[in-house]
């Protein structure tokens, strides 16, 4: 009837929980609870439409057509337009520059007093 929990099982916990609660304070606390169960199925139902709606929106949509990437300047076929002029060609023509490494910030070692620079 209730998965695992059999009828008996119930019986019990709910014998325990009258001698634990007392004959006043139960029902509140079943009311509490069944308050509890329908706010949180409500939430979790609206939260079903929502999702359902926007799976809805997003299938009406058009599919987005891809932008084609161009290919990188070394590799075959790829780079450059053919017939591309002026200095835009220019700048694509360039092979691309390695970053310089990042240098650590820090105080600058003083020179040793016998190098010729440290006099100066």
């Amino acid at each position: 009837m209730f998965g695992p929990i059999g009828v008996w099982e119930m019986v019990i916990i709910l014998v325990i929980a009258l001698i634990v609660f007392g004959p006043r304070k139960l029902p509140e606390l079943g009311r509490s609870l069944g308050k509890s169960l329908g706010e949180f199925k409500r939430a979790s139902n609206e939260l079903r439409n929502t999702l359902d709606e926007e799976i809805r929106i997003e299938e009406r949509r058009p599919p987005k057509a891809a932008a084609p990437r161009p290919a990188p300047a070394g590799a075959p076929g790829g780079g450059e337009e053919s017939g591309a002029t002026g200095p835009d060609a220019a700048e694509k023509a360039k092979p691309a520059v390695p970053a310089e490494p990042a240098t650590v910030a820090g105080p600058t070692p003083d020179p040793h007093p016998t190098e010729p620079s440290a006099g100066t």
